[in-house]
């Protein structure tokens, strides 16, 4: 069984060719970048060259993409002939070649503006059932990429299974106000109560998908640490989220004194994994309480996967005011 991994070049196609190659897994990795994780250098939306590497494949998994880091610097052409055109590329060679299990890495920003409550509104309570409302190209194409998954699915008869991805990237946040208040590890165990997976939970949650996905044929999920709330919360996590977490985990304050770290005050919305964890038999191992047990214990919390790869950046040029421009 040889899996073709796209992006392999990426932080998460990187994961995925690393973890493959340590089972004794048959992968190939393809990027339009070059790298120790890339087999075949090429772009995806070349369909010759997409035929030819999904040559001898029974499995996809497809993470390249261009990302809302590249919506400053790339125009909207670039966008759909990436992220759509690309995607259909991949599936059609799929179904020419009877591929058995397609997984689409795609992203929770595609929920786009319906992540953004109105002042005084409750946090935002996001699973599979909350329509996306895009608000940048990234988001746009993402969602078509989607369908054209749903429809190749149900058309073709290719089984495809779309993971919503959380963050997982070790970049610091592109918000300079964020980035001024609250360190990298601070933010990012953070977000670990409501917007956040560890890579190599990721990458768990991308090969149960390639096992699952023949039987299941076609389905959507979030891919994020479980959260520690209910519903119940979301009032009081937009109110006073510090409240809610102590209330939770008691010694949270004191754990956090200790790094010099400190709780964001609010929280917009909570991603809620619950349908990966029952139908993919997900099996996250880094959510919040984790990175509470490797507090007391002196210990690192992010992955031995995530120290590895580290940051990689999305750009060949580096900017002075941020790890990438944002638009205004």
């Amino acid at each position: 069984m040889t899996i073709l991994v796209t992006g392999s070049a990426g932080h998460l196609g990187e994961a995925m060719v690393r973890r493959l190659r340590e089972q004794g897994r048959a992968v190939r990795g393809v990027d339009i970048k070059p790298s120790a994780f890339t087999d075949h250098v090429g772009s995806i939306a070349d369909e010759a060259f997409v035929r030819d590497a999904m040559a001898g494949a029974t499995a996809v998994i497809h993470s390249a993409t261009l990302h809302k880091p590249h919506v400053a610097t790339h125009s909207k052409r670039q966008f759909v002939d990436t992220n759509v055109a690309g995607t259909v590329a991949l599936l059609e060679a799929a179904v020419a070649h009877g591929v058995g299990a397609f997984v689409f890495t795609s992203t929770t920003s595609a929920f786009g503006a319906a992540l953004s409550p109105a002042a005084g509104e409750p946090a935002a309570w996001i699973d599979e059932d909350v329509a996306p409302i895009p608000k940048n190209i990234y988001g746009a194409t993402k969602i078509a990429a989607e369908g054209m998954c749903e429809l190749v699915a149900r058309k073709d008869g290719l089984p495809v299974l779309v993971l919503r991805t959380s963050r997982f990237f070790p970049e610091d946040d592109d918000n300079a106000g964020v980035r001024a208040e609250y360190g990298t590890a601070n933010l990012q165990a953070n977000e670990l109560l409501y917007r956040r997976a560890d890579i190599d939970d990721i990458v768990t949650a991308h090969l149960l998908a390639i096992d699952k996905a023949p039987a299941l044929r076609f389905g959507r999920y979030i891919v994020s640490a479980p959260p520690p709330f209910t519903r119940v919360d979301v009032a009081a996590l937009r109110a006073d989220a510090p409240a809610v977490v102590r209330r939770l985990f008691p010694d949270v304050d004191a754990l956090y004194a200790a790094q010099g770290w400190k709780l964001l005050p609010s929280l917009d919305r909570v991603y809620d994994s619950s349908r990966a964890v029952h139908e993919l038999g997900w099996r996250p191992k880094r959510d919040f309480a984790f990175v509470l047990d490797c507090l007391r214990r002196g210990e690192e919390f992010r992955s031995p996967m995530a120290l590895a790869i580290g940051a990689k950046g999305y750009h060949d040029e580096v900017f002075a005011h941020g790890p990438y421009p944002v638009t205004p």
